[in-house]
């Protein structure tokens, strides 16, 4: 599907030296590339190996790629795969697939990065999109329904007014902090590696709340183990349709959304740009595409370049100065 959602648009070197060869005589011939590589910065099995996955599958016997195939350049909280770009060839044989945080939240939180966000990758569609969620446990008493409620028990017991989030300096540990400020109450963040440890130390009562993806939440609250108290999107999840936003409990800034994108190297030209934007929009529109998404709480949304571009542009503004008010660096 396209993007028109209101919410948004308002291996070794040696390897990759052989398949940009491939794919630079696959350029200029305007033949299919032999080969083409999708880098993600995560592990296999994860949300962002997932997706990849299933559109390299979409992507191969295409007149763009004989053959996908997926790298996993995991570590450094994603840095790696963004800045594998930095050297990659321009002719569409390498194409990067990341969550936004490492794009438009790393740069305002790291005093050293090792890429330029905005120059050494070039947009070329989104991927999908998602909400987050806020959710209590067992900890928490069953009186507490909903924002204010937390806001109010987490005030009456400072000691327990903890939550998690996926890890530090992520949108779901923002949104826990821009929360506690708005409701005069310092919530204390406890980092986890991932959001799966999170929700099982939620479930087990170890932890009071849990600040994460709509999608991570789904099976335990539909089981009745934990409860939602909020969704983060300008309107309501249709993963969880009956959870209020924060704006509707009056918290109006803490309206944030997330997405994934595939990006190509910075200065690929405009023909390549154009030729990748189409494959990936016609594999992002399958049905297993779609449906495998929805699974775990992702909407899969295309754009064109353009759309992408201007997205990225207006997050990485926009949290430049949330970063700054919160007063979080990635050495803090």
């Amino acid at each position: 599907m396209h993007v028109n959602r209101r919410r948004f648009l308002g291996a070794s070197g040696a390897a990759l030296a052989a398949v940009g060869l491939a794919g630079r005589a696959g350029a200029q011939s305007n033949q299919p590339l032999e080969v083409v590589k999708i880098v993600t910065g995560f592990p296999p099995g994860g949300t962002s190996d997932t997706l990849c996955r299933r559109v390299a599958e979409n992507l191969r016997g295409t007149t763009y790629t004989r053959s996908a195939v997926v790298e996993n350049k995991a570590g450094a909280g994603g840095q790696i795969a963004v800045q594998t770009m930095k050297g990659a060839p321009t002719d569409g044989s390498v194409i990067l697939q990341t969550p936004a945080s490492m794009l438009m939240i790393y740069p305002h939180v790291y005093k050293k990065l090792s890429y330029d966000a905005l120059t050494d990758v070039t947009a070329i569609s989104l991927a999908c999109t998602f909400d987050f969620g806020f959710c209590v446990g067992p900890a928490v008493p069953d009186e507490v329904k909903d924002v204010k409620g937390f806001l109010a028990w987490a005030k009456a017991n400072p000691d327990k007014a903890n939550y998690g989030s996926p890890g530090a300096g992520s949108v779901p540990h923002f949104i826990g902090v821009l929360l506690g400020q708005a409701g005069g109450v310092e919530l204390k963040h406890v980092a986890y590696r991932g959001s799966a440890p999170a929700v099982q130390d939620l479930v087990a009562g170890q932890i009071q709340a849990v600040s994460g993806p709509v999608g991570e939440f789904t099976q335990q609250a539909n089981a009745g183990k934990i409860r939602y108290l909020a969704v983060s999107g300008a309107e309501r999840s249709r993963f969880a349709p009956k959870v209020p936003t924060f704006a509707e409990q009056g918290y109006k800034d803490l309206v944030f959304s997330e997405w994934f994108g595939f990006f190509a190297p910075g200065g690929t030209p405009e023909p390549v740009v154009q030729r990748i934007n189409q494959a990936l929009r016609v594999a992002l529109e399958q049905k297993d595409v779609v449906d495998g998404l929805a699974v775990m709480g992702l909407e899969a949304t295309s754009s064109t370049p353009d759309q992408l571009a201007k997205l990225l542009k207006d997050s990485y503004d926009r949290w430049g100065p949330i970063v700054k008010k919160i007063g979080f660096t990635a050495d803090s």
